[in-house]
């Protein structure tokens, strides 16, 4: 049995940590201190990277267009779905019943909010996995649009497909922010989404034809010039809104050169399980849905007891410890429960039985296909 390769668990894990600290700075009134802006400067690619392992892992985005769309229905949407509504009850529950009618946040709520954001009042984060699968649906197109034309390439004749121009999806999301992002369901950021899934399915080919020695020194020039870049002229991406800050092809340089790289020389090196990180990293799906909620919870009961929790490292730490403490507790029996982690069962194929009368060659062949 091939033994498994912690870099992307452990990738995962830091992202999911960065994002789970990100939204309790931010919920604290950390999130423009000076401690805090040079973390977000040199991690704000992270959210890009679930595209990107997304696209490194995948084997096709090709077959039966229903089948194909009802599967990542049900691993994407029904979880969507059912944590906002968790994430809505929470919110409204307090702000129909606990809180003064006139309050901040009940002027807050819209109806137009239905169809122009894909988040969830009480669960932001949700978000993520509507455009995680308008991104697939996308790709599934892609893959179905047949060659556009055939052009000679080292004395062959070859199909040129759509995916040359899957590089230039970036500049649509950029162009989408500069027309205030008018898609509804805020999708303006699945463009730039395929073209890191399609970066991680490159980079996986680059990489097997390469080899170890010569991908981990590609790698590491690559993170250099990531450093060297980012250091000299900044920029940031949010994917969440679709916000694009600097510099805009300095920004989509950078995310590819940190994405590559980092993924490249942890790839290469013997990467140990580090426990609580890699664990966090393989079960992911449940520190992103459940950890918001909670934290409104907690919000929502301190409001309630006229607490803000702006400027206070007590509710900071307290945070931590909850957050990350309950969704240790929760992940074995969320992910018991296909509606709330998407882990529905795979269909097998069943092969037909082989007729007796068919040769030893045939039933290989029969076996293979």
């Amino acid at each position: 049995m091939k033994q498994r390769n912690h870099a992307f668990d452990l990738l995962c894990g830091i992202c999911i940590i960065r994002m789970i600290m990100l939204h309790i700075t931010n919920a604290c009134g950390f999130g423009d201190a000076d401690w805090w802006i040079p973390i977000m400067q040199w991690t704000y690619f992270f959210m890009s990277f679930f595209f990107f392992k997304a696209g490194y892992f995948n084997k096709t985005v090709s077959g039966n267009t229903k089948e194909y769309l009802k599967d990542k229905a049900k691993r994407l949407l029904i979880p969507y779905v059912v944590w906002g509504m968790i994430g809505n009850i929470i919110y409204f529950f307090f702000v129909w019943f606990i809180f003064d009618p006139q309050n901040a946040l009940s002027k807050q709520v819209k109806l137009s909010h239905l169809w122009e954001s894909s988040q969830f009042y009480g669960n932001i984060p949700c978000w993520f996995l509507f455009s995680f699968f308008m991104a697939y649906a996308v790709a599934h197109l892609i893959a179905k649009v047949p060659p556009l034309f055939k052009v000679r390439l080292f004395g062959k004749m070859r199909n040129f497909k759509i995916h040359w121009f899957i590089f230039l999806l970036p500049l649509l999301s950029y162009w989408l922010w500069t027309k205030k992002n008018p898609m509804w369901f805020d999708v303006d950021n699945v463009f730039i989404g395929i073209y890191l899934f399609y970066l991680g399915r490159v980079w996986h080919f680059a990489i097997e034809k390469m080899g170890e020695s010569v991908s981990i020194g590609v790698s590491g020039v690559l993170l250099a010039i990531f450093i060297y870049l980012n250091g000299i002229y900044g920029g940031e991406y949010t994917m969440v809104d679709n916000i694009w800050e600097g510099n805009t092809y300095i920004v989509i340089v950078n995310i590819t050169l940190a994405l590559c790289g980092l993924s490249g020389i942890l790839l290469c090196i013997p990467v140990p399980r580090i426990p609580v990180i890699n664990y966090i990293g393989e079960h992911s799906m449940v520190f992103f849905v459940a950890h918001y909620p909670i934290m409104m919870l907690y919000k929502m009961i301190r409001s309630a007891n006229v607490r803000t929790l702006r400027g206070h490292w007590d509710d900071y730490t307290i945070l931590i410890l909850i957050l990350f403490g309950v969704c240790f507790l929760l992940v074995p029996y969320v992910e018991k429960v296909p509606w709330m982690s998407g882990r529905f069962k795979k269909k097998t194929v069943t092969l037909p039985p082989i007729k007796p009368q068919e040769n030893q060659t045939e039933q290989i062949c029969t076996t293979t296909e």
